[in-house]
């Protein structure tokens, strides 16, 4: 190997935030009271252990809790976001418009699990954990262990590497996936092109979320 100092230069990396809302035990519960009742009185809800929401809450939602958590969304993202193009912005204030363009929630339990996907018509989108087991209730009880219930993530380079050589030297390609943990109270955003998957939860507690995309734009246009 070369002994000369070389200037690695590392482009287009992949930005996620995990957040912790230190007012969530103030508002999990009544907002998971609030999601089964209208899961229970929802006429279009199939059978099974998996439900998801219309993406209309903000709509249909007008609780102190729900709006309180919207602040905490709306605040992450934007200390997120800001951070993420640090260098790519120019200078000064822009005068940024954040906007929720879809806000959803989903339960699932007994195995259910919600498959690869991403979100389309945003930039930004993020995952606020309602409520789930804890991590040691999970790894007594499941056949999952710690992965019940987790949301994964899938490296852009992933559909790449099936006809890939790989050696050691693209070992910083190989791993291919990310699992986020969840605790109650944490919100997970992630950049919307990116490939997840929600884990199959089988738990004492419903695996509940609260999901959203979020578009922010400069004023007069979609970009600076």
């Amino acid at each position: 190997m070369s002994e000369f100092p070389i200037a690695l230069q590392q482009h287009w990396p992949v930005p996620l935030a995990v957040h912790q809302f230190e007012g969530a035990a103030e508002i999990n519960e009544v907002l998971a009271r609030v999601f089964m009742a209208m899961r229970a009185t929802d006429p279009q809800a199939l059978a099974g252990r998996f439900y998801a929401s219309a993406d209309d809450l903000l709509r249909r939602i007008d609780l102190p809790e729900f709006h309180t958590l919207l602040q905490f969304m709306a605040t992450s993202i934007q200390a997120t976001v800001q951070q993420a193009n640090v260098g790519v912005w120019p200078s000064g204030r822009h005068g940024l418009q954040l906007e929720l363009t879809g806000v959803w929630f989903q339960i699932q339990n007994g195995a259910a699990f919600h498959d690869i996907h991403t979100h389309g018509n945003c930039s930004w989108s993020g995952v606020y954990y309602v409520q789930i087991d804890p991590p040691a209730h999970r790894m007594a009880y499941s056949e999952l262990g710690g992965l019940t219930g987790t949301t994964r993530f899938y490296s852009p380079m992933f559909p790449l590497l099936g006809g890939a050589h790989i050696d050691m030297g693209n070992a910083f390609l190989q791993q291919a996936t990310l699992d986020i943990t969840p605790h109650e109270g944490d919100l997970v955003l992630f950049p919307a092109f990116l490939p997840h998957k929600a884990m199959p939860n089988a738990g004492e507690r419903d695996r509940t979320i609260v999901s959203f995309n979020a578009q922010i734009r400069a004023p007069g246009g979609l970009s600076l």
